[in-house]
């Protein structure tokens, strides 16, 4: 399945049901009255959260929602039909967006939560609601009431407690792949992740979190040079960012700079969050490399820096511990 976080649809509710003109025809019975029914009332455009889906590929393909008029009315003071409601079902963390993109009109980040954005129009009156004491036959019946219409943009935030961030070649998909149950693409060149990727890591029966991986980044990225910043959204909801350095290759306090400037380019609050920042790839460093690179990191950056072999699994659970206690204190507090 193709991975698809922004989309731009059509919706529009449904018509109100006209009401109609219409008389009591019964034999013996003179001066029948009117009886025009009402019309029904157009159907909804409504929203809803589901955890069953992860991706917003559905909309690329169905691009314009139109919920069904009401039913019109009838004799013998008969209502139209009201028309059902349209369900669109959309991924937990998706956003709704007006047409400019500058106004969220509703935030779906709890599964189940639903919204509605456009309300079907009113059924018209017929004949028989305008019946006074004085006019007794009413020829007037009115037409529904028009749907709401817009166009929208939706844009999908997945829901995960760690993002995990760094320089293309750093790392990330390896140790995604070796702490949980996802399988990214691993390639020895850049950009081999094109998408955010899910993993869930389980340290006990009791103790679970959602890791995102997201597509590297370089400098220019908020910019849009490379993959550009677009998919950094995914770790705004996230209670921790975890920084994975390549310290293989050299240069980790300007591979760490580089990624902070890009966090505090983009905004969203990412640079305020907890960072752990870990040196990976501590198999292809001497002793003294990884001595000097790790002070030097940790001199820079004025936090502790824990180091991994994401192929190998060295360090890698106290990482998963220490980015288990954070995301726990946060889910409490």
């Amino acid at each position: 399945m193709k991975f698809l976080d922004q989309a731009k649809i059509y919706v529009r509710s449904g018509d109100g049901g006209d009401g109609v003109t219409a008389f009591r025809r019964e034999k013996y019975v003179e001066f029948g009255g009117p009886d025009g029914g009402d019309g029904g009332r157009g159907g909804d455009i409504v929203f809803e959260a589901v955890q069953n889906l992860n991706t917003l590929i559905d909309f690329r393909y169905t691009q314009h929602f139109r919920a069904k008029k009401g039913g019109n009315g009838a004799g013998s003071d008969r209502t139209g039909a009201a028309a059902p409601t349209l369900l669109i079902k959309v991924p937990v963390g998706t956003q709704i967006f007006d047409d400019e993109r500058e106004t969220m009109l509703a935030d779906l980040d709890k599964p189940g939560m639903k919204i509605v954005l456009c309300k079907g129009g009113d059924g018209g009156f017929g004949n028989a609601r305008y019946k006074t004491s004085t006019n007794r036959a009413p020829r007037r019946a009115d037409q529904g009431s028009p749907g709401e219409e817009r166009w929208i943009w939706l844009r999908l935030k997945l829901i995960a407690d760690a993002g995990l961030v760094g320089l293309p070649n750093a790392g990330k998909s390896t140790f995604l792949k070796a702490v949980s149950g996802a399988n990214p693409k691993i390639a020895d060149y850049p950009f081999t992740t094109l998408h955010p990727q899910l993993g869930v890591v389980r340290l006990s029966m009791s103790e679970e979190f959602v890791l995102a991986d997201i597509p590297g980044l370089i400098e220019g990225a908020h910019e849009g040079t490379g993959l550009g910043d677009r998919f950094l959204g995914h770790v705004e909801r996230c209670a921790v960012l975890l920084h994975l350095i390549d310290g293989a290759a050299g240069g980790v306090v300007d591979a760490w700079r580089t990624i902070r400037h890009e966090l505090e380019a983009y905004g969203g609050g990412l640079t305020e969050k907890p960072e752990i920042i870990v040196l990976n790839k501590t198999d292809a460093m001497t002793p003294r490399e990884f001595s000097a690179r790790r002070a030097a990191l940790e001199k820079a950056s004025g936090a502790k820096v824990m180091a991994i072999c994401a192929v190998t699994g060295e360090g890698v659970k106290d990482v998963l511990r220490t980015l288990q206690n954070v995301i726990t204190a946060a889910r409490t507090a």
